[in-house]
């Protein structure tokens, strides 16, 4: 013991005097410049160096900003451990997450560790700033979260197909951005926003009579398109501009009851209970009898059925109102939607030609035409009603339709037709299905005597086909209460609402393929449910910069968001099981 109390005191006695104290070996420091940037370094006293590995610039309590890049001096291989020699200077470069606007108050966090030449190492240090930022100057959903210090010498960040659509509409020329939309409006016409839309206009199109030419119903057609692209413009540069989601709002229950009691009274005037029309003596103040009263009427229906009965957000459209939202350019952002909206309606557009140029003569045919689109004005009303009823509700009610429609085209006549006798059994068949899985308590309509399969299931294998489990959150609370809970693990995040088709098509389609559900199976799931539009609903949605579902976002094992893998819209099994795989 007295040998090693006299070695400590030789040590020092030898050294006392040249090791720096703390607050003389580093000190560190944190500012914000005119371009909003965190400038942040550590100045190094004689003999002094920083391990790199040590040293981390973070924010906290810093909700709708966040770090998109860092640039930093470079390192060096000293005893096999790459350090700062000389005394380091960060620049941290600050994105708005969330659309924040105003003055932001945000903690800024530098931590450090550092030996001295002469053998002795200091304890590691962390030091907090706050800092207040001007988020007008940052900013939004543009860079990408990227690792400190670890990815800033590569060429590129990797964006997100929403972002690299926001800076095409930046850099492109005005004539490309709006030939590009139109072309993305073509592809978005095969999804199911634009299903529901085909009957509409087809009985539009019929309902106008027996005396409609070719060019009447290509004007109609026009007519509801361009109404119908209006009302997308229009819906688009709102969000943009206020983040506001205009067709969410518009899925609350009396709206959808209302509209879908429109179809209902649309279907009974095409089975000949009445005549819809405008009064006669506001037609003759109008226009001539016959001449523009449809085509009001059209106009009204193809802004309506934009707004309520085809809601859906994809890439090309958030990437629209990114742009929108960041640079406030509503008149560019705007065409871009509208010619989007124009391509989605040309199939639409071809359609309802169809339906004027092959009217069938007076007769037979032509009751039967009209009855075809009266039940198919009612299974619009139906669908519109999967929105805010049980599954089983509907079930019943598509059940009751197809059996009635069987019954009408005489599925127990021998003597009828054998094309129109074939067509009528396997409506009356599939209805009857769908019957008793309602009777069974089952609710699916492509399986809907799915439950006997999975009686067989329980039998021989003993449980049931695993399904994935979503942890359901609401609002900005509930969610980083499970991001703070599950650190240390991915998580996928999905925005989903029951009134949207394409979240229903994602659910079956791409998250029921087995493949994609066993590779989910490695990250916690989130849902988070927008369907009633609440507050709390629409401040957790501005927060990630969504406008609509559906749209999944994903965090790494520090519970950050990697904005660059962020999708939007639907994608099929596919697609998402290798977009999975590369996260």
């Amino acid at each position: 013991m007295y040998l090693v109390l006299v070695m400590l005191f030789s040590f020092t006695s030898l050294h006392g005097g040249d090791f720096l104290m703390p607050e003389e070996a580093f000190k560190p420091y944190a500012k914000v410049n005119s371009q909003m940037n965190i400038v942040a370094g550590v100045e190094l006293g004689d003999d002094i160096y920083l391990y790199e590995h040590a040293l981390k610039l973070e924010l906290k309590d810093s909700s709708g900003v966040s770090i998109s890049k860092i640039d930093a001096p470079k390192t060096t291989n000293h005893h096999d451990e790459e350090v700062y020699l000389t005394s380091p200077e960060f620049t941290i470069k600050l994105k708005n997450d969330a659309g924040v606007t105003g003055l932001q108050d945000i903690t800024f966090v530098l931590s450090y560790q550092g030996c001295s030449e002469l053998g002795l190492c200091y304890e590691p240090a962390k030091i907090e700033y706050k800092l207040s930022i001007d988020t007008a100057a940052l900013d939004g959903l543009q860079e990408k979260i990227v690792e400190p210090l670890k990815s800033t010498n590569s060429a590129t960040q990797e964006k997100s197909q929403m972002d690299q659509i926001a800076d095409t509409i930046k850099s492109g020329s005005v004539l490309a951005i709006l030939l590009t939309f139109f072309g993305f409006g073509l592809l978005l016409a095969m999804t199911p926003c634009v299903f529901p839309m085909i009957p509409i206009i087809s009985g539009l199109i019929i309902s106008q009579g027996e005396g409609i030419t070719t060019k009447k119903a290509f004007a109609l057609s026009v007519t509801y398109v361009l109404a119908m692209a209006v009302a997308y413009t229009i819906a688009g540069v709102l969000a943009g501009l206020f983040g506001a989601n205009l067709q969410a709002a518009l899925q609350t229950p009396w709206v959808v009851y209302s509209f879908s009691f429109v179809f209902v009274a649309l279907a009974f005037s095409m089975f000949g209970f009445y005549e819809l029309k405008l009064p006669d003596s506001l037609v003759a103040k109008v226009s001539s009898p016959g001449k523009r009263s449809g085509f009001v009427g059209v106009a009204i229906m193809g802004f309506l059925s934009a707004l309520i009965v085809g809601p859906c957000v994809a890439a090309p459209l958030a990437g629209a109102l990114v742009y929108i939202g960041q640079t406030g350019d509503a008149l560019l952002g705007g065409l871009a939607l509208f010619f989007m909206s124009i391509g989605m309606g040309i199939p639409l557009i071809v359609v309802g030609v169809s339906a004027g140029k092959f009217m069938p003569k007076p007769g037979a045919w032509m009751t039967m035409v009209t009855a075809i689109f009266g039940v198919m004005m009612l299974a619009v009303a139906i669908w519109m009603l999967e929105k805010v009823v049980a599954p089983s509700i509907t079930m019943i009610l598509y059940s009751l339709l197809g059996i009635g429609f069987s019954f009408f085209l005489g599925v127990f006549d021998n003597k009828g037709h054998f094309f129109r006798h074939s067509v009528a059994m396997v409506i009356f068949i599939y209805s009857v299905s769908l019957f008793v899985g309602f009777l069974a308590g089952y609710s699916s309509m492509t399986e809907p005597l799915g439950f006997l399969k999975q009686k067989e299931v329980i039998t021989s294998v003993g449980s049931k086909k695993e399904e994935l489990a979503f942890e359901i959150v609401r609002s900005v609370g509930e969610l980083d209460t499970l991001l703070e809970k599950n650190r240390g693990k991915k998580i996928l995040l999905d925005f989903a609402a029951d009134w949207c088709t394409s979240c229903k098509e994602l659910d079956h389609l791409t998250f029921g393929d087995e493949k994609v559900k066993n590779k989910m199976n490695e990250f916690v799931l989130i849902r988070a449910d927008v369907t009633k539009n609440t507050d709390e609903e629409k401040a957790l949605s501005k927060k990630y910069g969504v406008f609509g579902p559906p749209a999944i976002l994903f965090f790494d094992k520090d519970s950050k968001l990697i904005s660059s893998k962020t999708v939007i819209g639907f994608v099929d099994a596919d697609t998402f099981l290798k977009h999975l795989n590369s996260i």
